[in-house]
């Protein structure tokens, strides 16, 4: 039987196929393009191992395209009928059980599974890089944290694969608020591994929700070689660049980014970048700025995919394309859609994203909607109840603010001053520097008849743009 590079049993596995296994697992952790090719490859050359069927089963539901985990769960049961069980290892087994219940929908089992599989085996790297990703998928930040940090101790310093563990755990640390600590576990990750394009990412959000914008700038700037190509997470870190400059006010580079890397002619239109081109152009919307010609590039493409029920939270992001290119009849078609979904899942057992389109994802796509009617006290209506918990819908918090956004800026739009108060007075208090945050307290103060506090905070918000400075 082969042995991985960690001491890791693999049937049905040969020398040509370990070494596809093992460059399979790195493509994964950078997020190299080529990953889906050599998942094929590795497939050809091992049509019987356990571990190869396991990822590219992985792969299929990654990247939450319903498509993609159809055709993947196609080829998987096909596998799995064909199985002698007895032949893989307990290991093994436990991902398979994994890689079942996740294309069937079930991310909790999927999730615990893989935690079972790190706990027993914490120098599985396969087990690690999905059960990181997918408690990113389900917005499980404790777990995003914790299942990465639980297995650190077995690993030597001077593995290969410790540099980009660093990366994963410096995330997990972000999205709790450890931002210093996040910063220095990124920053350590890319000392050993300079290309590491989550490492990067990671350190990027502790950026992003301290208001350091302008270093956030300077980071991604000075590292341009390493992720702004050739990647599949490239579009998404010049999101991540766009936000900083949008902090900045600086909407023509935010703009110029947009084009030429987050959404244009030649773009792939996969799910995950399409979530980045909706979530940018809709933070500009809220500011009343009106780009038409982009939405409607954006919405043409959320059409084409025709996406049934399968994430909620990419619901979400087309539902903002279709209401920022007033396509208003397109929007109220998916959330249609989505009820009667709903109503037709049986009792007992049923996938994960009915919970999360039930909970948080119609909530959310009807507030959007009511959003772009002008119904801004519908639209607080909506957003009020699950603002604390959109995480069940799985992003980040930096992904999530589009819509927390969204509810400061109906409440505003709704003369509901108290509640508009009370939500600026949480995120100043949280991020004291982000010039959004005082913009909206300025135009809340005008509201109330108090010019001189929607001066002073109109200009700490242009102070802050200029340069990050602290709040004062």
């Amino acid at each position: 039987m082969t042995v991985d590079r960690h001491g890791l049993a693999l049937t049905d596995t040969g020398p040509d196929a370990l070494d596809l296994y093992e460059r399979a697992l790195d493509d994964l952790l950078f997020f190299r393009p080529r990953i889906e090719e050599t998942a094929r490859e590795l497939l050809t050359a091992a049509p019987r191992a356990p571990m190869a069927h396991a990822l590219a089963a992985y792969l299929g539901v990654l990247g939450t395209e319903e498509k993609g985990a159809a055709a993947a769960r196609d080829t998987f049961t096909a596998f799995r009928a064909a199985l002698d069980a007895d032949r893989a290892t307990a290991r093994e087994r436990m991902h398979l059980a994994a890689a079942g219940a996740w294309l069937d929908g079930d991310y909790g089992t999927a999730g615990w599974i893989l935690g079972e599989v790190a706990v027993a085996h914490p120098r599985d790297l396969l087990a690690l890089f999905a059960g990181h990703h997918h408690d990113f998928l389900t917005g499980d930040a404790l777990r995003l944290r914790d299942r990465v940090g639980g297995a650190l101790d077995a690993w030597d310093e001077d593995d290969p694969h410790y540099g980009p563990l660093l990366g994963m755990y410096a995330f997990g640390l972000e999205e709790n608020g450890h931002y210093e600590h996040a910063e220095e576990t990124g920053l350590a990750a890319l000392e050993r591994r300079p290309r590491d394009v989550w490492g990067i990412h990671a350190v990027a959000h502790t950026y992003e929700m301290r208001g350091r914008f302008t270093d956030g700038a300077r980071f991604l700037d000075a590292r341009t070689d390493a992720w702004s190509d050739g990647t599949l997470l490239t579009v998404h870190n010049w999101w991540h660049h766009a936000l900083f400059l949008l902090e900045a006010g600086d909407t023509g580079r935010v703009l110029d980014v947009y084009d030429a890397a987050v959404h244009h002619a030649d773009s792939a239109d996969v799910a995950m970048e399409l979530i980045d081109a909706a979530a940018l152009l809709w933070r500009l919307y809220l500011d009343g700025d009106d780009q038409g010609a982009r939405w409607a590039a954006v919405a043409d493409a959320w059409e084409r995919r025709d996406d049934g029920p399968h994430y909620a939270f990419n619901d979400a992001h087309a539902v903002m394309a279709y209401v920022g290119a007033g396509r208003q009849d397109r929007a109220e078609r998916l959330v249609r859609d989505r009820e009667r979904w709903l109503a037709g899942v049986p009792a007992g057992p049923s996938p994960t994203n009915r919970a999360m389109t039930a909970d948080v994802g119609l909530p959310v796509c009807r507030a959007l909607l009511a959003y772009g009617r002008g119904d801004f006290a519908g639209a607080t209506d909506l957003l009020l109840p699950v603002r604390h918990r959109l995480h069940v819908f799985g992003g980040s918090h930096a992904q999530r603010d589009a819509v927390q956004r969204t509810l400061v800026e109906a409440a505003l739009r709704a003369g509901r001053h108290d509640l508009a108060g009370t939500l600026l007075s949480e995120r100043s208090r949280l991020r004291p520097v982000c010039p959004y945050n005082w913009s909206a307290k300025a135009r809340l103060a005008e509201q109330l008849g108090a010019p001189e506090r929607a001066a002073a905070a109109r200009e700490r918000a242009a102070a802050q743009a200029a340069g990050g400075v602290p709040a004062g």
